[in-house]
């Protein structure tokens, strides 16, 4: 059931009453503040050193799809503030996904326990804690970890961010986007990245050179490039994150039986030594999402609100169409009620085009013990609305689990700068016990659905029962192994039937790369989903 404290208001003039004996600068910052509608309750104003309970500071529900920041220097409480949102989130219906990178969200689904720390902080804001837990499923890249495992499949995940992962420049980029297509017009599925491999290693091949040179923009020595990359990736152990059952976003818009929101927790801590991979299976997850959800314009509350932690590491030495995907991607996703919030040490971090488009700010504290930490300092200041605060003193001021906010009003518009002493989670402030959590796995209805992995015919076994087809006997054998194959051609004659690239070469380019994204990522839209 929602908490008592998120239903909408119908004290907001009381609140000014009693708040009417603050500094004048505090009361007008106080009443920015005074939502008639929905709320998450985050905190109270602190002024002039002071905490003022009866200026309570909150964000409006509805404005949690206009996305957001949460950012702060290592251990000043960016961790506890995902975790206070995510709850009242959840006591309102709404659906939350987190990135766990260090596994101290995994507690959310247990109470809390009162201590001296978390009693003062309840009494400080006026907050009326009580131990709660919130509904939470528990999902784990590839396997990897001990949550529900969560895979792609190649073609899902798509060229655009494979090529983020694998490091490749823009040439190579384009390269494997059209490889991509080319594996998609004859029908060689890419489940996995052996199939992936298969294709590149083909197509250079004495076999498969010469449809390699009809595939315009292509040489030998990029996909030699390519087949290098994933050869090295599948190395580092990547091969888990690929495959089938390909995981269903529209898992994590589910809600519990008591109809509160389902916490979905994404366990990172076990590869945490790959943070380009995790940072960009993140992405995928959200780009699939916002490729399947059908258009709701303004809405009363979010209908999924994701957090995207490490930030920083998505933006890393990304391609221009990279950028420009994920830019697209938060502008046009608040239409499909999914609000994203950005986590991170810095507003430097996050590119101004993707900041510009992040309504509701969390800064907790930050630290100039260098001149690269003043200016970035200085540059975090004026990012900020016009306010009564010296920012730059505040920010470096802050107490663990204090911020500086500023969120969207009911009507849109930027609330005051409010220097803010948070609340305190009412889940469990640290990780679940292991036993615990290994319960809630096996517990779960999708566990038996995704925890086996599945290896059905693709572009690899197909390219290489083809190789082997040499005569008709052969032929023969493999049609026995699967029903109504002499009706279709061998893999290696549907691969090098020429022609197919020729108007493709014509228009490499800009035209072909709008060609091959079916969606803002190249990823596909997968047959016979669940929608919800």
């Amino acid at each position: 059931m929602p908490d008592r404290e998120t239903m909408p208001s119908a004290a907001a003039p009381e609140v000014s009453a009693r708040a009417a004996a603050l500094p004048q600068d505090a009361l007008r910052i106080a009443s920015g503040y005074a939502f008639s509608g929905p709320a998450l309750h985050l905190g109270a104003l602190l002024w002039d050193g002071q905490c003022l309970p009866d200026a309570q500071v909150r964000v409006p529900l509805a404005m949690l799809n206009r996305h957001g920041l949460v950012a702060g220097a290592t251990g000043t409480g960016k961790t506890k503030t995902l975790q206070l949102i995510a709850e009242q989130l959840s006591a309102q219906g709404v659906p939350v996904f987190l990135a766990d990178i260090k596994g101290d969200l995994s507690g959310i689904a247990a109470p809390g326990r009162p201590d001296a720390r978390v009693e003062g902080r309840a009494a400080d804001v006026h907050q009326s804690w009580t131990a709660t837990g919130f509904p939470a499923e528990y999902y784990a890249l590839g396997g990897i970890g001990r949550g529900v495992p969560v895979r792609a499949t190649v073609t899902g995940f798509g060229p655009v961010l494979l090529a983020k992962v694998l490091r490749l420049n823009r040439t190579q980029e384009q390269s494997l986007a059209l490889i991509f297509h080319y594996a998609d017009s004859k029908g060689l599925e890419l489940i996995d990245l052996k199939d992936l491999r298969a294709v590149v290693t083909f197509l250079t091949s004495d076999e498969g050179r010469p449809e390699l040179r009809t595939i315009g923009g292509l040489s030998a020595a990029t996909a030699g490039v390519i087949l290098r990359s994933l050869t090295a990736f599948e190395a580092q152990g990547a091969s888990g994150f690929f495959g089938e059952p390909e995981f269903d976003t529209g898992e994590l818009l589910r809600t519990g039986e008591d109809g509160r929101g389902v916490v979905s927790v994404l366990e990172l801590s076990a590869v945490q030594d790959r943070p380009q991979l995790f940072s960009t299976f993140l992405m995928w997850l959200l780009a699939d999402l916002f490729h399947d959800l059908p258009e709701l314009g303004d809405v009363d509350k979010p209908r999924l609100v994701f957090f995207l932690d490490e930030a920083h590491l998505l933006f890393d030495d990304a391609s221009e169409a990279f950028l420009e995907s994920i830019t697209q991607t938060v502008r046009l996703i608040r239409s499909k009620g999914v609000g994203v919030f950005f986590v991170t040490q810095s507003p430097k971090d996050v590119p101004a085009e993707v900041l510009a488009q992040l309504g509701n700010r969390v800064q907790h504290a930050l630290r100039a013990f260098t001149p690269d930490d003043q200016k970035a300092l200085s540059a975090t200041v004026r990012t900020f609305p016009k306010s009564p605060y010296d920012l730059e003193e505040v920010l470096t001021n802050l107490g663990t689990g204090e911020a500086v906010l500023t969120v969207l009003s009911e009507k849109g518009a930027p609330t005051p700068v409010a220097a803010t002493r948070l609340r305190a989670p009412e889940s469990l402030m640290g990780p679940l016990g292991q036993e615990a959590l290994e319960r809630a796995v096996a517990d779960s209805p999708l566990y038996e659905r995704y925890a086996q992995a599945v290896d059905r015919e693709s572009a690899y076994e197909r390219l290489e029962r083809g190789r082997g087809a040499k005569g008709p006997d052969e032929m023969r054998g493999a049609a026995s192994r699967r029903p109504r194959e002499e009706e279709r051609p061998s893999a290696v004659e549907q691969v090098v039937g020429s022609g197919v690239f020729e108007s493709l070469a014509r228009s490499v380019g800009t035209q072909i790369g709008r060609e091959i994204t079916r969606s803002l990522f190249g990823t596909a839209r997968r047959k016979g989903r669940r929608r919800r």
